[in-house]
């Protein structure tokens, strides 16, 4: 027994060295690794020094506007309580919460953010472990047969199992970095959900309340066209006016009602909007009535450097730029060999007394290098399908910085645009109620006729109407702009690939408590 030990502690003691030289050769080689494939540079954007529709009389001709300063040059905080709305407040603090659209999105965040840690275990060794206990027969002289002798083998056995592939090339680190990207680029998207729903959902309660304005305005016409058609009835009774005039005034009266009733359905429709993007169900939902009053609020715009760094889904191009490039050095790394250290231990026996002894261990361990020298072509062709790729990225990167700039200038102009529209509209609804009150003065005195008064409300109420429609579509274009400036995001807000990696780590929420969960219809 004695002498079995020492040739044990004679074998171990031999082969150590071969375990220091693999080991050593590892680490030097992992000390002298280095990452094949290109180096990630931002692509760049095109140029553009300033907005063209913020030329200096922007601001003289846009009412209650001034420059921007350094100070106040772009959007902070909720952008939505800028229009001093509290109802329109509460309505936006649950779009964060419970609209399921963004609440997808959080999820594949979650799921993009997990793929980074997956990633990340391939740095490390894996290990596992198949205990099993064996029971075998082997047949009499060669031959199996029934009832005849034969001995039963049992094999007990506790194997551990460890390996590990040395990153040499960076093919790994590369995966993580990819995977990093991939994840900020999801909450990037997550960002750009939250707020494209919040201003489609400014947009859906500023066009509900224009058309409040609509209603209150019809239902003052048609209280109005009640009068005109009593002094026509009055009229005709002491035969001065005729029964044609009576019909006409009945029928501006009759199509003024139905037009009011029909705004009843538009309004419906953007109330059940608004609803389902703050997550409940319309039947149980309902937005008090109340007209646009007061035009819109100044919007820092801020210049265009800054809106590369302000809006989600720039930086969600960006990052798919970044981790195309990391999947063209993935594809490089294919070229070079790998190194596997595997190593195997643990004990085996044929009964289970002698299972945990120490002569019952056993143990191997080995590098293994491995190169594919034959492949058709297939990992070049790999890495020009990466490049591929890459530059296709780099176009929709570029395309989505030139989109954005349009959508700033577009709604700049429409703002201002609508300035002037506005104003000019102002001075129309003033000279067509001048026009009516005249024409209603000459046809109570008999110079004109009732014609002359229906073409005249005709054009005070189309004109009305029109002022309506400028100021809902100017609230609109400035919540577009909001939008197209980003809506006060910043680019600093997105994790860093050590969040990406901290167990902990979880997306920004709001702090406002959900709603109770919609009854069920």
């Amino acid at each position: 027994m004695r002498q079995s030990n020492k040739s044990n502690h004679a074998r171990i003691q031999a082969i150590h060295p071969t375990l220091y030289r693999a080991l050593l050769a590892a680490m030097l080689l992992c000390c002298a690794s280095c990452m094949v494939g290109p180096k990630y540079q931002r692509p760049t954007a095109p140029p553009a020094p300033g907005y063209k529709e913020l030329s200096p009389d922007f601001y003289k001709e846009m009412e209650g506007w001034k420059q921007a300063q350094p100070s106040d040059s772009l959007i902070k905080g909720k952008w939505w309580e800028m229009y001093n709305d509290p109802a329109l407040n509460a309505l936006e603090e649950q779009v964060a919460i419970s609209n399921q659209n963004v609440l997808q999105a959080e999820a594949q965040f979650r799921a993009a953010r997990a793929a980074v840690r997956v990633a990340r275990a391939a740095l490390f060794p894996t290990i596992g472990s198949a205990p099993a206990i064996t029971n075998s027969r082997t047949a009499s002289g060669g031959t199996a047969v029934i009832g005849s002798g034969g001995s039963v083998h049992s094999l007990f056995a506790l194997p551990v199992e460890a390996a590990w592939t040395a990153d040499i090339w960076g093919s790994v680190r590369r995966s993580i970095a990819a995977s990093a990207a991939t994840a900020q680029e999801s909450f990037a998207s997550l960002e750009n959900a939250r707020l494209l729903y919040q201003a489609e959902l400014a947009q859906d309660y500023f066009q509900l309340h224009g058309l409040d304005g609509d209603y209150q305005l019809l239902d003052t016409t048609a209280k109005s066209y009640e009068k005109y058609l009593e002094l026509t009835r009055n009229r005709y009774a002491g035969g001065i006016a005729s029964e044609g005039d009576v019909a006409q005034a009945e029928t501006q009266l009759d199509t003024t009602r139905a037009q009011l009733i029909d705004i009843g359905v538009q309004r419906a429709q953007f109330e059940h909007a608004i609803a389902i993007l703050t997550g409940r169900a319309p039947s149980g939902f309902s937005i008090p009535m109340a007209p646009l009053k007061t035009p819109p609020p100044p919007v820092p715009a801020g210049v265009p450097s800054n809106l590369l760094e302000r809006r989600p889904d720039i930086a969600a191009a960006e990052r798919n730029v970044a981790a195309a490039n990391e999947q063209i050095g993935i594809a490089m790394a294919a070229f070079y060999p790998n190194l596997t250290l595997s190593a195997t231990g643990g004990l085996e026996a044929s009964n289970i007394s002698s299972w945990f002894t120490w002569p019952s261990r056993f143990w191997s361990l080995g590098p293994q290098l491995s190169e594919t020298l034959f492949d058709a072509g297939k990992r070049r062709a790999t890495v020009l399908e990466q490049q591929a790729l890459y530059d296709a990225t780099v176009a929709g990167y570029r395309q989505t910085v030139l989109t954005a700039f349009q959508q700033v200038e577009d709604n700049l102009a429409a703002l201002h645009v609508l300035s002037n529209e506005a104003q000019a509209q102002d001075q129309a609804v003033k000279a067509a109620e001048r026009s009516l009150r005249i024409t209603t003065d000459q046809y109570k005195g008999g110079i004109t006729s009732y014609l002359q008064v229906i073409t005249n409300q005709s054009t005070a109420l189309a004109n009305e109407r029109t002022a309506v429609d400028i100021l809902t579509r100017r609230m609109t274009a400035s919540v577009l702009l909001i939008e197209a400036l980003g809506g006060g995001w910043d680019v600093s807000r997105l994790p860093s690939q050590e969040d990406l990696l901290s167990a902990t780590a979880k997306p920004k929420k709001s702090k406002t408590q959900p709603p109770p969960t919609p009854p069920a219809p």
